[in-house]
Parts: structure tokens; sequence; C-alpha cells
């Protein structure tokens, strides 16, 4: 089969919503219609949505693009330069790394984008990686687009989801190019910790790998459990791509920045190429993102606020017959083992139906996802008004509880 055949198959078995109905919340205009008919939506990872939540620093810097009009003007396609000085300081506080703005950073329009034009400098037709399961949806599909094999390793819940080494290297093969990483990780939240991150880059190291490292939620990290990004490990500079956003942490979403730092060899090529992939990052959203970056109020604030939401979550949804759960380590959302009453699918549909709120069928995060489901507890600006919706939920699964005989 050649590559060409081999893609049409991949897009063959994609579906948009158009000529029939597709079950992911991201897709189509399911959610949408959803919405319009008065349903509430916490599947998407979007913080305080739908209700207005830019800080007064963005909206004013914002605000001042449009006015003075700048804005109706291209950036660098690389990101413009304060801003990338923004973020190599940014990078450096948070790492220790000393980050050049001109040499280290571009800025892409949302992580989903920075995502996949990663992803082309290194893989081919047959390639396979690494990803550790569950984990974010695209990890999968990015790698067929690419005429890629996606190679699942589970993780398991008994080891809070940590990588067993001993997966990887069962999977691992001539063929396999990289190991892609979803850090903390979307949907269970796990921080991978010190000593786990180090045998995984002994394993990249050894069989001569390129790690992708998504860390999309790694500005809120409860517990005081300590955050490691793995370029920083020894041996890991060269052979590390990271992925940032300011949709999570920041709760700007709607903005589409997000950021891709790694060494000059590799940068170059994404230099080179990015006008081509990404074009140029939206000015009004860079001037804002910028502003987001100087406030240093923003991630505390939210940290606060995100602790509580979290907490508030596991009070009510772990008090439901037949769930279990452990409380968020990081980020926005919770991971709900459903499995005791019945598939992910089936309690996801449920909760739509007697609750009236969209979550996430856990499959969709690969086969260790079966028989979950994944809820964005941080949707909402009040609390009060996530506790309403959490307890619709909790009702409904009750109820659901007691005609499977649980309680």
């Amino acid at each position: 089969m050649t590559t060409t055949q081999k893609m049409k198959e991949v897009f063959q078995q994609l579906q948009g919503g158009l000529s029939s109905d597709v079950k992911k919340a991201d897709v189509g205009e399911g959610t949408g219609n959803f919405i319009k008919n008065g349903g509430d939506n916490m599947a998407w990872a979007d913080m305080f949505a739908p209700d207005p939540s830019i800080p007064k620093s963005v909206q004013e810097a914002s605000i001042k693009a449009i006015q003075d009009g700048s804005s109706a003007h291209y950036t660098m396609p690389i990101g413009l330069l304060e801003l990338r000085e923004e973020i190599a300081k940014h990078v450096q506080k948070r790492t220790g790394l000393p980050i050049h703005p001109s040499r280290n950073v571009i800025i892409t329009p949302g992580s989903d984008a920075g995502f996949i034009f990663s992803l082309f400098p290194f893989l081919e037709k047959d390639d396979e990686v690494l990803i550790p399961d569950p984990c974010y949806p695209s990890n999968y599909l990015n790698c067929k687009l690419f005429g890629a094999k996606p190679i699942s390793v589970p993780t398991y819940p008994e080891d809070n989801y940590q990588i067993r080494i001993e997966e990887m290297e069962k999977r691992v093969s001539s063929k396999t190019k990289a190991v892609i990483l979803t850090h903390p990780n979307n949907p269970t939240t796990t921080v991978y910790r010190k000593e786990n991150l180090l045998e995984l880059s002994q394993f990249i190291i050894k069989h001569d790998l390129i790690l992708i490292c998504d860390q999309a939620f790694e500005d809120h990290i409860f517990d005081d459990i300590e955050f490691i990004s793995p370029c920083t490990l020894p041996g890991m500079w060269e052979r590390t791509v990271t992925i940032c956003s300011l949709s999570k942490g920041y709760g700007l979403s709607g903005f589409r920045i997000a950021y891709l730092y790694t060494n000059e060899d590799i940068m170059d090529k994404y230099y080179g190429a990015c006008v081509n992939v990404v074009g140029a990052p939206c000015t009004i959203s860079t001037m804002g993102a910028i502003a987001a970056l100087q406030d240093e109020t923003i991630l505390p604030e939210y940290y606060e606020r995100l602790e509580r939401r979290r907490n508030i979550a596991y009070d009510i949804l772990s008090s439901i017959p037949g769930i279990k759960m452990n409380k968020s380590e990081s980020g926005i959302l919770s991971w709900l083992d459903v499995s005791s009453l019945g598939t992910g699918q089936e309690v996801a549909d449920y909760i739509k139906e007697h609750a009236n709120v969209l979550v996430n069928d856990g499959a969709a995060y690969g086969q260790m996802g079966q028989g979950h489901i994944r809820i964005v507890t941080a949707c909402f600006a009040k609390d009060e008004d996530c506790i309403i919706r959490l307890e619709r939920i909790k009702k409904a699964l009750t109820q659901l509880a007691k005609e499977k005989g649980i309680v």
C-alpha cells in the first residue's frame, strides 16, 4: 500500500458529523446544537466556559491593539519577539533553562496546531510512535495523519498511571521513531514523577528516540507535587520538543496562543516551515498573551480557584455509588471510573439525557480509558454554578446505580 493510499484510508475513517452522528464532543456541530438547546458542556477543556473570564490586563492590551490599528497586520510568522521574550522568561523561571527567544521558541495558533507542526520533521510512513495510554486523543490521530502508526502503551490506575518502562520495552522496535507524552496527563491529571521521567529519558536515549512532550496543563499542579519538564533531564534537551499553551493555565483558550521550545537544530527546521504551516499568530491575541505573562497575579489567583474547584468536584463525584476516582493532581479535569455502571459511552449518554450535561467517554483517550468518563470540572466562573451541574450529574448517576442494583 502506498503512502497516498494509507492517507486516504485514514481520512476515510474520519467522521465529521455531516453524514452520520458523531459522539466526540469536539467534532462537528453536535455540541453546539446541544448547547443551543439548553444543555451544559463539561466536555471541553476550556476553563470557566461559557462565562466571561478575560483578566483585566489582557482585556486592556487586546483593546489597545485594536484601537491603535496594529492588529490589522501580521506578526512575524515565528511570533512577535516581545512575546517570545516573555515566554523565554516564563520558561526559564519554571525550568531553569536559559531559553533564547530568537533561537529556541516559536509561537503557534494554539497547542493543537503546535502539536501537529511539531511532528513534521520526524514522522514518515510506517514509523511507529509509543504513546502512554490513556492520553489526549490527538496523540493517536496526528500520527495516523502522517502515515505513522501509534503504539498504545498501557498505564494502570494501581500505579497512578505512571509509566512502566517494561511496557515500553515490549513495544519498541526498529520502526520506533518517537514517544509522545502528555504531561500532566490529559485525561487522568497524573503528574509523572521525577524518578519515572528519569527512567523514561534513559529509555528514550537508549533507543535513540525523539520525545514530543505536551505540557498544556503544566501551570496548575496541586498538593506540592514536583513538576519536571523532561527536556531538563540529562541528555534530553537535544531530543525533546516541548509544547505549551496559554489556554489551560491562563484560561485563554479562545486566544489560540501556544508555543514550542526546543534546541537550535530542531528549531531551525520549524523556523523554515512555520509560514507554510502555522502562518502567523493572531496579533490581537499576541498582545493579550504578552499582558497575561507580565501579569503575575493571574496564575496564583487561578490556582486558588482551581484547587478549590477540584476539591468540590471530588467531594461530590466520589460520593456517587459505584464511582471510583482520585482527587485531581493537576489542571481542570476529573477522571472517573464508571465501569460498574456501564461503558463510558453508556454513562456519558445517561448523563446527557438525565442531567442535561455533556461529558467525555473515556474510550476516546485510548484502550485504558474504557469504562471511564472525563469531566471538565473547572467549567463556569462561579463555584455555585458548577456545583449545580455536578449535583445534577450525581443525581442522575445515583439513579443509574439504583437501576444497576448497586444501591
